[in-house]
Protein backbone atom coordinates (compact mmCIF):
# COMPACT_ATOMS: atom_id res chain seq x y z
CA UNK A 1 0.00 0.00 0.00
CA UNK A 2 1.61 3.13 -1.22
CA UNK A 3 1.63 6.01 1.73
CA UNK A 4 -0.63 8.51 2.15
CA UNK A 5 0.46 12.13 2.00
CA UNK A 6 -0.62 12.88 5.13
CA UNK A 7 1.64 10.07 6.49
CA UNK A 8 4.34 11.26 4.94
CA UNK A 9 4.27 14.85 5.47
CA UNK A 10 4.20 14.10 9.55
CA UNK A 11 7.13 11.79 9.24
CA UNK A 12 9.04 14.15 7.36
CA UNK A 13 8.10 17.17 10.16
CA UNK A 14 8.42 15.06 13.16
CA UNK A 15 12.14 14.32 11.86
CA UNK A 16 12.80 17.60 11.28
CA UNK A 17 10.87 18.47 14.39
CA UNK A 18 13.42 15.78 16.42
CA UNK A 19 16.61 17.32 14.43
CA UNK A 20 15.89 20.50 15.68
CA UNK A 21 14.79 19.87 19.47
CA UNK A 22 18.11 17.10 19.55
CA UNK A 23 19.94 19.93 18.45
CA UNK A 24 18.50 22.99 20.49
CA UNK A 25 18.85 20.47 23.41
CA UNK A 26 22.48 19.77 22.92
CA UNK A 27 23.02 23.43 22.67
CA UNK A 28 21.33 24.34 26.10
CA UNK A 29 23.06 21.55 27.95
CA UNK A 30 26.12 22.23 27.01
CA UNK A 31 25.73 25.86 27.14
CA UNK A 32 24.46 24.94 30.95
CA UNK A 33 26.94 22.85 31.81
CA UNK A 34 29.58 24.91 30.64
CA UNK A 35 28.33 27.54 32.67
CA UNK A 36 28.02 25.80 35.80
CA UNK A 37 30.94 24.81 35.37
CA UNK A 38 32.46 28.05 35.14
CA UNK A 39 30.33 29.60 38.23
CA UNK A 40 31.88 26.60 40.09
CA UNK A 41 35.17 27.09 39.78
CA UNK A 42 34.64 31.15 40.16
CA UNK A 43 33.01 30.04 43.54
CA UNK A 44 35.90 27.88 44.09
CA UNK A 45 38.39 30.79 43.38
CA UNK A 46 36.94 32.78 45.15
CA UNK A 47 37.15 31.08 48.08
CA UNK A 48 40.57 29.86 47.63
CA UNK A 49 41.44 33.99 47.73
CA UNK A 50 39.39 33.87 50.82
CA UNK A 51 41.36 31.57 52.55
CA UNK A 52 44.73 33.55 51.17
CA UNK A 53 43.52 36.25 52.82
CA UNK A 54 43.05 34.32 56.15
CA UNK A 55 46.47 33.03 55.77
CA UNK A 56 48.18 36.45 54.83
CA UNK A 57 46.77 38.21 58.02
CA UNK A 58 47.21 35.81 60.55
CA UNK A 59 50.69 35.88 62.55
CA UNK A 60 51.89 32.95 62.02
CA UNK A 61 53.69 30.39 64.68
CA UNK A 62 54.73 27.04 64.75
CA UNK A 63 52.59 24.42 62.73
CA UNK A 64 51.29 21.72 64.57
CA UNK A 65 51.75 17.65 63.69
CA UNK A 66 49.14 17.11 61.31
CA UNK A 67 46.65 20.30 61.61
CA UNK A 68 49.14 23.40 63.34
CA UNK A 69 47.43 27.14 63.43
CA UNK A 70 48.94 29.95 64.07
CA UNK A 71 46.84 31.06 66.73
CA UNK A 72 43.83 29.74 68.86
CA UNK A 73 41.47 32.24 67.23
CA UNK A 74 42.97 31.82 63.49
CA UNK A 75 43.09 27.51 63.77
CA UNK A 76 39.49 27.78 64.69
CA UNK A 77 38.81 30.39 61.94
CA UNK A 78 40.88 28.58 59.39
CA UNK A 79 39.13 25.15 60.19
CA UNK A 80 35.79 26.33 59.87
CA UNK A 81 36.60 27.80 56.73
CA UNK A 82 38.30 25.25 55.35
CA UNK A 83 35.66 22.63 56.95
CA UNK A 84 32.33 24.68 55.26
CA UNK A 85 34.53 24.43 51.59
CA UNK A 86 34.22 20.93 51.67
CA UNK A 87 30.81 20.92 53.46
CA UNK A 88 29.76 23.16 50.26
CA UNK A 89 31.51 21.98 47.48
CA UNK A 90 33.32 18.61 48.74
CA UNK A 91 36.57 20.15 48.51
CA UNK A 92 39.75 19.62 50.23
CA UNK A 93 42.25 22.31 50.61
CA UNK A 94 45.75 22.69 51.98
CA UNK A 95 47.68 25.96 52.28
CA UNK A 96 51.49 26.02 51.99
CA UNK A 97 53.91 28.25 53.00
CA UNK A 98 56.93 28.91 51.21
CA UNK A 99 59.29 26.75 54.00
CA UNK A 100 56.77 24.38 53.05
CA UNK A 101 55.12 23.87 56.25
CA UNK A 102 51.48 22.99 55.52
CA UNK A 103 48.22 23.56 56.52
CA UNK A 104 46.03 21.45 55.46
CA UNK A 105 42.37 19.93 55.44
CA UNK A 106 42.04 17.02 53.88
CA UNK A 107 43.19 13.55 55.65
CA UNK A 108 39.86 12.88 56.98
CA UNK A 109 38.10 14.21 54.10
CA UNK A 110 39.81 11.85 51.99
CA UNK A 111 39.15 9.50 54.92
CA UNK A 112 35.15 10.29 54.15
CA UNK A 113 34.83 10.88 50.34
CA UNK A 114 36.44 7.58 48.12
CA UNK A 115 35.98 9.72 44.79
CA UNK A 116 38.42 12.39 46.28
CA UNK A 117 40.50 9.87 47.78
CA UNK A 118 40.83 7.91 44.14
CA UNK A 119 41.83 11.27 42.45
CA UNK A 120 44.36 12.40 44.85
CA UNK A 121 47.48 12.44 43.26
CA UNK A 122 51.05 14.13 45.43
CA UNK A 123 53.20 14.37 42.26
CA UNK A 124 50.68 16.60 40.44
CA UNK A 125 49.61 18.72 43.71
CA UNK A 126 53.24 19.18 44.39
CA UNK A 127 53.69 21.06 40.36
CA UNK A 128 50.86 22.89 40.97
CA UNK A 129 52.13 24.33 44.35
CA UNK A 130 55.49 25.20 42.89
CA UNK A 131 53.59 27.05 40.32
CA UNK A 132 51.52 29.43 42.33
CA UNK A 133 54.51 30.18 44.59
CA UNK A 134 56.28 31.54 41.65
CA UNK A 135 53.42 34.14 41.60
CA UNK A 136 50.82 32.78 39.22
CA UNK A 137 47.49 30.95 39.55
CA UNK A 138 46.01 28.06 38.54
CA UNK A 139 42.95 27.11 37.43
CA UNK A 140 42.60 23.96 35.81
CA UNK A 141 40.80 20.80 35.02
CA UNK A 142 43.31 17.86 34.53
CA UNK A 143 42.86 14.09 34.26
CA UNK A 144 45.29 12.83 37.06
CA UNK A 145 46.47 9.15 37.48
CA UNK A 146 42.79 8.02 39.01
CA UNK A 147 40.53 10.30 37.56
CA UNK A 148 39.32 13.89 36.32
CA UNK A 149 39.87 16.44 39.16
CA UNK A 150 39.43 20.38 39.13
CA UNK A 151 42.44 22.50 40.66
CA UNK A 152 42.11 25.78 41.97
CA UNK A 153 44.88 27.47 43.38
CA UNK A 154 46.49 31.08 44.31
CA UNK A 155 49.20 32.78 45.97
CA UNK A 156 48.78 34.14 49.19
CA UNK A 157 50.52 37.32 49.61
CA UNK A 158 52.37 39.31 52.43
CA UNK A 159 53.95 42.80 51.84
CA UNK A 160 53.83 42.40 47.85
CA UNK A 161 56.15 39.01 48.62
CA UNK A 162 54.24 35.33 48.41
CA UNK A 163 54.23 33.81 51.20
CA UNK A 164 52.90 30.62 50.31
CA UNK A 165 50.03 28.84 48.22
CA UNK A 166 46.31 27.66 48.35
CA UNK A 167 45.01 24.73 46.35
CA UNK A 168 41.85 23.56 46.37
CA UNK A 169 41.12 20.25 44.64
CA UNK A 170 37.74 18.36 44.34
CA UNK A 171 36.77 14.95 41.80
CA UNK A 172 35.10 16.07 38.48
CA UNK A 173 31.82 13.93 39.45
CA UNK A 174 31.43 16.43 42.50
CA UNK A 175 31.41 19.73 39.96
CA UNK A 176 29.61 17.57 37.72
CA UNK A 177 26.04 17.45 40.04
CA UNK A 178 25.42 20.56 39.52
CA UNK A 179 24.30 20.02 36.37
CA UNK A 180 23.63 16.62 36.11
CA UNK A 181 20.20 17.44 37.12
CA UNK A 182 19.81 19.85 33.91
CA UNK A 183 19.66 16.24 31.72
CA UNK A 184 16.85 15.68 33.05
CA UNK A 185 14.98 19.15 32.91
CA UNK A 186 16.47 19.76 29.22
CA UNK A 187 15.16 16.54 28.25
CA UNK A 188 11.49 16.81 29.91
CA UNK A 189 11.23 20.01 28.21
CA UNK A 190 12.43 18.39 24.68
CA UNK A 191 9.50 15.95 25.37
CA UNK A 192 7.01 18.35 25.71
CA UNK A 193 8.00 20.81 22.96
CA UNK A 194 8.14 18.28 20.48
CA UNK A 195 4.77 16.85 21.71
CA UNK A 196 2.73 20.17 21.68
CA UNK A 197 4.73 20.38 17.97
CA UNK A 198 3.56 17.29 17.06
CA UNK A 199 -0.17 18.06 17.95
CA UNK A 200 0.28 21.21 15.69
CA UNK A 201 1.91 19.92 13.14
CA UNK A 202 -0.99 17.35 12.76
CA UNK A 203 -3.65 19.64 12.88
CA UNK A 204 -2.12 21.23 9.79
CA UNK A 205 -1.30 18.22 7.99
CA UNK A 206 -5.08 17.18 8.29
CA UNK A 207 -6.18 20.67 6.86
CA UNK A 208 -3.43 20.10 4.15
CA UNK A 209 -4.33 16.78 3.47
CA UNK A 210 -7.94 16.91 3.37
CA UNK A 211 -8.76 19.06 0.07
CA UNK A 212 -6.43 16.50 -1.48
CA UNK A 213 -8.41 13.56 -0.48
CA UNK A 214 -11.25 15.41 -1.22
CA UNK A 215 -10.01 16.24 -5.14
CA UNK A 216 -8.88 12.72 -5.51
CA UNK A 217 -12.44 11.36 -4.07
CA UNK A 218 -14.04 13.67 -6.54
CA UNK A 219 -12.02 12.78 -9.28
CA UNK A 220 -12.36 8.89 -8.56
CA UNK A 221 -16.38 9.61 -9.27
CA UNK A 222 -15.86 11.91 -12.37
CA UNK A 223 -14.04 9.10 -13.83
CA UNK A 224 -17.18 7.00 -13.14
CA UNK A 225 -19.21 9.71 -15.01
CA UNK A 226 -20.62 11.92 -12.30
CA UNK A 227 -19.25 15.48 -13.13
CA UNK A 228 -21.27 17.37 -10.87
CA UNK A 229 -19.57 17.34 -7.33
CA UNK A 230 -17.06 20.83 -6.83
CA UNK A 231 -14.31 20.91 -3.71
CA UNK A 232 -14.69 23.51 -1.55
CA UNK A 233 -11.86 26.64 -2.75
CA UNK A 234 -10.11 26.94 0.63
CA UNK A 235 -6.67 26.21 1.89
CA UNK A 236 -3.35 27.69 0.99
CA UNK A 237 -2.48 29.51 -2.27
CA UNK A 238 -1.49 26.50 -4.41
CA UNK A 239 -4.09 24.51 -2.17
CA UNK A 240 -6.63 26.85 -3.57
CA UNK A 241 -5.67 27.05 -6.98
CA UNK A 242 -5.80 23.50 -7.46
CA UNK A 243 -9.39 23.19 -5.99
CA UNK A 244 -10.14 26.14 -8.64
CA UNK A 245 -8.53 24.38 -11.73
CA UNK A 246 -10.76 21.40 -10.16
CA UNK A 247 -13.79 22.83 -10.22
CA UNK A 248 -13.36 24.22 -13.53
CA UNK A 249 -12.49 21.41 -14.83
CA UNK A 250 -15.47 19.49 -13.64
CA UNK A 251 -17.64 22.24 -14.78
CA UNK A 252 -16.22 22.36 -18.24
CA UNK A 253 -16.40 18.10 -18.63
CA UNK A 254 -20.32 18.38 -17.08
CA UNK A 255 -20.86 21.20 -19.68
CA UNK A 256 -18.97 18.81 -22.75
CA UNK A 257 -20.85 15.67 -21.41
CA UNK A 258 -24.05 17.88 -21.27
CA UNK A 259 -23.51 18.64 -24.98
CA UNK A 260 -22.92 15.32 -25.85
CA UNK A 261 -25.29 14.06 -24.96
CA UNK A 262 -27.70 16.57 -26.21
CA UNK A 263 -25.85 16.22 -29.72
CA UNK A 264 -26.42 12.60 -29.27
CA UNK A 265 -29.88 12.67 -29.15
CA UNK A 266 -29.96 16.00 -31.87
CA UNK A 267 -28.01 13.73 -33.86
CA UNK A 268 -30.46 10.43 -33.31
CA UNK A 269 -33.34 12.60 -34.53
CA UNK A 270 -31.93 14.05 -37.89
CA UNK A 271 -30.57 10.50 -38.74
CA UNK A 272 -34.27 9.01 -37.04
CA UNK A 273 -36.33 11.77 -39.43
CA UNK A 274 -35.11 10.84 -43.01
CA UNK A 275 -34.60 7.41 -42.52
CA UNK A 276 -38.56 6.89 -40.87
CA UNK A 277 -39.26 9.03 -44.36
CA UNK A 278 -37.45 6.81 -46.31
CA UNK A 279 -38.61 3.46 -44.68
CA UNK A 280 -42.22 4.93 -44.56
CA UNK A 281 -42.48 5.90 -48.17
CA UNK A 282 -40.43 2.46 -49.65
CA UNK A 283 -42.98 0.49 -47.84
CA UNK A 284 -45.50 2.24 -49.23
CA UNK A 285 -44.38 1.41 -52.63
CA UNK A 286 -43.76 -2.23 -51.57
CA UNK A 287 -47.11 -2.54 -50.43
CA UNK A 288 -49.15 -0.94 -53.04
CA UNK A 289 -50.19 1.95 -50.67
CA UNK A 290 -48.74 3.88 -53.43
CA UNK A 291 -49.61 4.35 -56.71
CA UNK A 292 -47.27 3.63 -59.07
CA UNK A 293 -48.10 6.84 -60.93
CA UNK A 294 -46.60 8.74 -57.88
CA UNK A 295 -43.24 6.80 -57.69
CA UNK A 296 -40.90 9.26 -59.44
CA UNK A 297 -41.97 12.06 -56.75
CA UNK A 298 -41.86 9.66 -53.66
CA UNK A 299 -38.47 8.52 -55.33
CA UNK A 300 -37.40 12.40 -55.23
CA UNK A 301 -38.63 12.74 -51.43
CA UNK A 302 -36.06 9.74 -50.58
CA UNK A 303 -33.32 11.23 -52.33
CA UNK A 304 -33.88 14.38 -50.90
CA UNK A 305 -33.67 12.52 -47.61
CA UNK A 306 -30.32 10.56 -48.50
CA UNK A 307 -28.61 13.24 -49.56
CA UNK A 308 -29.80 15.34 -46.24
CA UNK A 309 -28.67 12.37 -43.90
CA UNK A 310 -25.29 12.31 -46.71
CA UNK A 311 -24.84 15.49 -45.83
CA UNK A 312 -24.90 15.74 -41.76
CA UNK A 313 -22.39 12.47 -42.15
CA UNK A 314 -20.05 14.46 -44.47
CA UNK A 315 -20.22 17.10 -42.31
CA UNK A 316 -19.23 15.32 -39.02
CA UNK A 317 -16.00 13.71 -40.87
CA UNK A 318 -14.98 16.52 -41.88
CA UNK A 319 -15.14 18.18 -38.72
CA UNK A 320 -13.18 15.04 -37.13
CA UNK A 321 -10.48 14.84 -40.10
CA UNK A 322 -9.51 18.83 -39.28
CA UNK A 323 -9.62 18.03 -35.76
CA UNK A 324 -6.81 15.44 -35.90
CA UNK A 325 -5.76 15.88 -39.05
CA UNK A 326 -1.91 17.59 -38.58
CA UNK A 327 -1.49 17.85 -42.10
CA UNK A 328 -0.40 21.38 -43.65
CA UNK A 329 -2.46 23.78 -45.11
CA UNK A 330 -1.94 23.95 -49.07
CA UNK A 331 -1.67 27.71 -48.48
CA UNK A 332 -2.49 30.07 -52.09
CA UNK A 333 -2.88 33.85 -52.58
CA UNK A 334 -6.34 34.33 -54.46
CA UNK A 335 -8.98 36.87 -54.71
CA UNK A 336 -10.98 36.42 -51.39
CA UNK A 337 -13.94 38.55 -54.03
CA UNK A 338 -14.01 36.48 -56.67
CA UNK A 339 -14.26 33.27 -54.30
CA UNK A 340 -17.54 35.23 -52.37
CA UNK A 341 -18.75 35.63 -56.16
CA UNK A 342 -18.26 31.95 -57.07
CA UNK A 343 -19.89 30.44 -53.74
CA UNK A 344 -22.70 33.02 -54.42
CA UNK A 345 -22.98 31.70 -57.95
CA UNK A 346 -23.68 27.91 -56.61
CA UNK A 347 -26.19 28.74 -54.08
CA UNK A 348 -28.54 30.84 -56.74
CA UNK A 349 -31.02 28.33 -57.14
CA UNK A 350 -31.14 28.85 -52.68
CA UNK A 351 -31.44 32.27 -53.34
CA UNK A 352 -34.23 32.70 -55.64
CA UNK A 353 -36.19 30.01 -54.25
CA UNK A 354 -36.19 32.44 -51.27
CA UNK A 355 -36.42 35.73 -53.03
CA UNK A 356 -33.30 37.08 -51.10
CA UNK A 357 -32.06 40.21 -51.71
CA UNK A 358 -27.89 39.50 -52.19
CA UNK A 359 -25.99 42.24 -51.43
CA UNK A 360 -22.00 42.16 -51.91
CA UNK A 361 -20.11 45.44 -50.55
CA UNK A 362 -16.33 45.07 -51.22
CA UNK A 363 -13.94 48.08 -50.41
CA UNK A 364 -11.33 46.90 -52.88
CA UNK A 365 -12.30 45.80 -56.36
CA UNK A 366 -9.26 42.71 -56.00
CA UNK A 367 -8.61 41.66 -52.35
CA UNK A 368 -6.03 38.84 -52.25
CA UNK A 369 -5.35 36.96 -48.70
CA UNK A 370 -2.79 34.10 -48.42
CA UNK A 371 -4.72 31.27 -46.77
CA UNK A 372 -6.08 27.53 -48.14
CA UNK A 373 -8.46 28.00 -51.14
CA UNK A 374 -10.78 25.16 -51.10
CA UNK A 375 -11.15 25.27 -46.61
CA UNK A 376 -11.94 29.27 -47.12
CA UNK A 377 -14.48 28.29 -49.58
CA UNK A 378 -16.09 25.62 -47.23
CA UNK A 379 -15.98 28.20 -44.54
CA UNK A 380 -18.28 30.83 -46.67
CA UNK A 381 -20.58 27.79 -47.70
CA UNK A 382 -21.24 27.39 -44.31
CA UNK A 383 -22.04 30.70 -43.85
CA UNK A 384 -23.99 30.92 -46.51
CA UNK A 385 -25.73 28.00 -46.04
CA UNK A 386 -26.82 29.38 -42.31
CA UNK A 387 -27.39 33.03 -43.49
CA UNK A 388 -29.72 31.08 -46.07
CA UNK A 389 -31.55 28.82 -44.15
CA UNK A 390 -31.95 31.51 -41.29
CA UNK A 391 -33.32 34.29 -43.00
CA UNK A 392 -37.04 34.87 -44.34
CA UNK A 393 -38.77 34.80 -47.11
CA UNK A 394 -38.03 38.70 -49.27
CA UNK A 395 -35.06 38.89 -46.97
CA UNK A 396 -31.52 40.61 -46.69
CA UNK A 397 -28.12 38.80 -47.46
CA UNK A 398 -24.90 41.39 -47.09
CA UNK A 399 -21.27 40.10 -47.84
CA UNK A 400 -18.33 42.47 -47.12
CA UNK A 401 -15.14 42.62 -46.85
CA UNK A 402 -12.64 45.02 -45.61
CA UNK A 403 -9.42 45.70 -44.31
CA UNK A 404 -9.01 45.29 -40.45
CA UNK A 405 -5.14 46.58 -40.79
CA UNK A 406 -2.71 46.20 -42.70
CA UNK A 407 -2.09 42.55 -42.15
CA UNK A 408 -5.56 41.55 -42.02
CA UNK A 409 -8.48 41.08 -44.01
CA UNK A 410 -12.20 40.84 -42.35
CA UNK A 411 -15.03 38.95 -44.28
CA UNK A 412 -18.71 40.01 -42.85
CA UNK A 413 -21.61 37.70 -43.79
CA UNK A 414 -24.95 39.40 -42.19
CA UNK A 415 -28.59 39.00 -42.51
CA UNK A 416 -31.63 40.52 -40.73
CA UNK A 417 -33.17 37.06 -40.07
CA UNK A 418 -33.83 35.19 -36.86
CA UNK A 419 -30.39 36.20 -35.54
CA UNK A 420 -28.57 34.67 -32.30
CA UNK A 421 -29.87 34.95 -28.84
CA UNK A 422 -27.34 36.55 -26.77
CA UNK A 423 -27.15 33.81 -24.43
CA UNK A 424 -26.21 30.92 -27.07
CA UNK A 425 -23.40 33.65 -28.57
CA UNK A 426 -20.72 32.33 -26.31
CA UNK A 427 -21.13 28.64 -27.61
CA UNK A 428 -22.08 29.15 -30.85
CA UNK A 429 -18.94 28.21 -32.63
CA UNK A 430 -18.63 24.97 -29.83
CA UNK A 431 -18.16 21.66 -31.20
CA UNK A 432 -21.57 19.34 -31.31
CA UNK A 433 -23.48 22.69 -30.42
CA UNK A 434 -27.31 22.19 -30.94
CA UNK A 435 -29.65 24.01 -33.52
CA UNK A 436 -32.12 23.73 -30.60
CA UNK A 437 -30.01 26.00 -28.41
CA UNK A 438 -30.80 28.71 -30.56
CA UNK A 439 -34.49 28.32 -30.72
CA UNK A 440 -33.85 26.38 -34.38
CA UNK A 441 -35.28 22.78 -33.81
CA UNK A 442 -34.90 20.75 -36.79
CA UNK A 443 -32.84 23.30 -38.86
CA UNK A 444 -29.36 21.68 -38.52
CA UNK A 445 -26.90 20.00 -35.94
CA UNK A 446 -24.61 23.08 -35.37
CA UNK A 447 -21.40 21.59 -36.78
CA UNK A 448 -21.48 23.89 -39.76
CA UNK A 449 -20.38 26.76 -37.01
CA UNK A 450 -17.71 24.80 -35.39
CA UNK A 451 -16.48 23.57 -38.75
CA UNK A 452 -15.71 27.23 -39.74
CA UNK A 453 -13.90 28.01 -36.32
CA UNK A 454 -11.59 24.95 -36.55
CA UNK A 455 -10.74 25.65 -40.36
CA UNK A 456 -9.73 29.45 -38.96
CA UNK A 457 -7.81 28.46 -36.38
CA UNK A 458 -5.77 26.13 -38.14
CA UNK A 459 -4.95 29.43 -40.32
CA UNK A 460 -3.93 30.94 -36.93
CA UNK A 461 -7.03 33.63 -37.72
CA UNK A 462 -10.58 34.66 -35.88
CA UNK A 463 -14.21 34.44 -36.16
CA UNK A 464 -16.60 36.11 -34.23
CA UNK A 465 -20.60 37.67 -33.93
CA UNK A 466 -20.44 41.00 -34.19
CA UNK A 467 -23.52 42.97 -32.51
CA UNK A 468 -26.42 43.90 -34.36
CA UNK A 469 -29.97 45.46 -33.30
CA UNK A 470 -31.93 42.51 -35.73
CA UNK A 471 -30.41 39.38 -38.01
CA UNK A 472 -26.85 38.17 -36.93
CA UNK A 473 -23.57 39.33 -38.71
CA UNK A 474 -20.59 36.72 -38.46
CA UNK A 475 -16.84 37.69 -39.42
CA UNK A 476 -13.89 35.95 -39.59
CA UNK A 477 -10.12 37.25 -41.24
CA UNK A 478 -7.68 36.26 -43.22
CA UNK A 479 -4.17 37.01 -43.81
CA UNK A 480 -4.00 40.09 -46.42
CA UNK A 481 -1.38 39.22 -49.23
CA UNK A 482 0.09 41.49 -52.56
CA UNK A 483 -2.04 40.68 -55.77
CA UNK A 484 -0.24 37.96 -58.20
CA UNK A 485 2.53 39.58 -60.98
CA UNK A 486 -0.07 37.77 -63.38
CA UNK A 487 -2.58 39.88 -61.64
CA UNK A 488 -0.73 43.43 -62.10
CA UNK A 489 -0.06 42.91 -65.02
CA UNK A 490 -3.65 43.27 -66.39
Amino acid sequence: MRPTTFSRLMLVFMLVIALCVALLMGIFYFTMRDAQIESRMDALKAQAYDIAYLAATTETSRLETALGLPTTSGREMMRHKLRSVYDEYSAYCMVVDRSGQITAYFLSILEENTDLRAAFDARHIVKTLNTVLSGREVVAQDQGANGPMFTVAVPWIRNDRVMGAVLIQTAAQNVRSAYEGLTAKVALAALLTALVAGLLILSYTRRLSKPLREIADNASSMAAGDFSHRVPETGSREIYDLAVAFNTMSGKLEETEQTRRDFIANLSHELRSPMTNIRGFLQGMLDGTIPTADYERYLGIVLSETNRMTKLVTSLLNLSRMENDDTALSLSTFNINELIRLVLIAKVNQIEEKGLDMQLQFEEDSSFVLADHDQIEQVLINLMDNAIKFTPHGGRIQVLTCAIDTATMGITVQDNGIGILEQDIPYIFDRFYTADKAHTVGQGTGLGLAICKTILEKHHQRIEVLPRESGSAIRFTLQRAKAPLAEVAK
